[in-house]
């Protein structure tokens, strides 16, 4: 955000600085925390470790705990307001928790989770020390690799009466307005017929070659696509033996795009057609199925942009602005409801996530900074609002013209 005008009534590097402190006295429990769920690496929807500690923490915090939000079981809505707090604004601090199959903390889960964690945690304790109204809420949203636990969230009410939104998620730099690719899941399944591959082939079907010139058809149709989309399967189901013509295969496929309308009208109709042109020429029956809900682009507020930056800049970190979009998150499903931000913070320079390098990284020698600084940086953006509220009004006149 380029302005001449102050972001907040408290300059945003002040209030980094009464933060230290109250920083400096959790400091050994959050980084302890992220080094616990690194410990315990969990996937989408299994992650009652990270949950349990998370919430025993909120709960020794303070805060009014409801777990099993939305009937995950490992989601959590974490509340706690000043006694004066009835008309105050509500910022959201969200808490992402949940490990990559067979790599761990890969995307650095474990640090959101600390960092999230810890901003709750800081604003709290300044508000306890210089009151103004408020309402505060951490809220943990599990499976968000692959299954888009915002969303049932979201539908069950957990940002109603929510008038900003924040997290912060750990990278390779420190980018503060980057995008996110909107993004559809396929469960795919062929059908065909079993018969012996090598005495009498010619009275199967075979699925797997279905599968097989669907992904080639899907090859062949990039080159017609837009430079932002992103189509990408595995093989879930190739047979059962070699022996045997497959009668059945399936296929998981993501299909990814900038602009969501684009992706739903135009990309997706385009691929099922790969699948089901591919049943046509093999004599195969299709089915494809969403099974997760959709991720939809990030769409980052420019005013708590702004404030992110400043606190970036007070922490030391040099903001980067301008980054290309890459990956999908359910934070840009809540992006579509209220002004959201989820800024990078960097853990390691140029470093890539979904890697063994990465994995290693989140418990590494620089996780604990990331986790602090980015727990400042949270907490920082949140104060400034509560205590201008013109804040509050500037991002939903935003988000409101967008």
């Amino acid at each position: 955000m380029t302005t001449t005008e102050p972001l907040a009534t408290t300059p945003v590097a002040a209030i980094v600085e009464e933060l230290r402190p109250l920083l400096d006295a959790r400091r050994a429990t959050l980084v302890d925390v992220a080094a616990d769920l690194h410990a315990h690496p969990e996937i989408r929807f299994t992650e009652v470790h990270a949950a349990a500690r998370l919430t025993a923490e909120l709960d020794q915090a303070g805060f009014a705990v409801t777990r099993g939000y939305a009937g995950l079981d490992t989601a959590f809505v974490a509340r706690w307001s000043t006694p004066d707090a009835d008309g105050a604004p509500t910022i959201a601090v969200f808490c992402e928790y949940d490990a990559l199959e067979g790599i761990g903390h890969a995307c650095g889960h474990n640090i959101i989770a600390a960092a999230g964690l810890g901003a709750g945690l800081l604003v709290k304790d300044a508000l306890e020390q210089t009151p103004v109204a408020a309402n505060l809420v951490v809220i943990g949203s599990p499976g968000e690799e692959g299954a888009a636990g915002k969303v049932p969230m979201i539908e069950a009410g957990v940002l109603d009466g929510v008038d900003l939104a924040i997290m912060v998620h750990p990278s390779g730099r420190n980018a503060i307005d980057g995008s996110s690719l909107s993004r559809i899941a396929l469960d795919v399944d062929f059908d065909g017929r079993a018969s012996h591959a090598a005495a009498s082939p010619e009275l199967g079907i075979n699925a797997l070659d279905a599968a097989t010139l669907s992904l080639t058809a899907i090859g062949l149709l990039r080159q017609q696509l837009t430079d932002d989309v992103r189509v990408h399967a595995i093989i879930v189901d190739g047979g059962q033996a070699p022996n045997i013509i497959p009668e059945h295969a399936s296929l998981r496929a993501f299909i990814r795009a900038q602009n969501r309308d684009h992706l739903l009208e135009n990309v997706v109709p385009r691929v099922r057609a790969c699948f089901e042109g591919a049943a046509v020429a093999t004599g195969a029956s299709v089915r494809a199925v969403e099974n997760t809900p959709p991720y939809f682009s990030l769409v980052q507020n420019p005013t708590l942009v702004g404030l992110a930056a400043d606190a970036y800049r007070a922490l030391g970190r040099e903001p980067q602005t301008g980054a290309p979009a890459g990956g999908s998150t359910d934070m840009g499903n809540v992006s579509q409801v209220v002004p959201a931000i989820h800024p990078m913070i960097e853990l390691e320079p140029e470093l890539t996530p979904h890697t063994r390098e990465f994995a290693a990284a989140a418990a590494g020698p620089h996780a604990a900074a990331a986790i602090t600084d980015g727990a400042a940086m949270l907490a920082a953006v949140a104060l400034a609002a509560f205590r201008d509220t013109t804040i509050v009004e500037r991002a939903q006149a935003e988000f409101a013209a967008r």
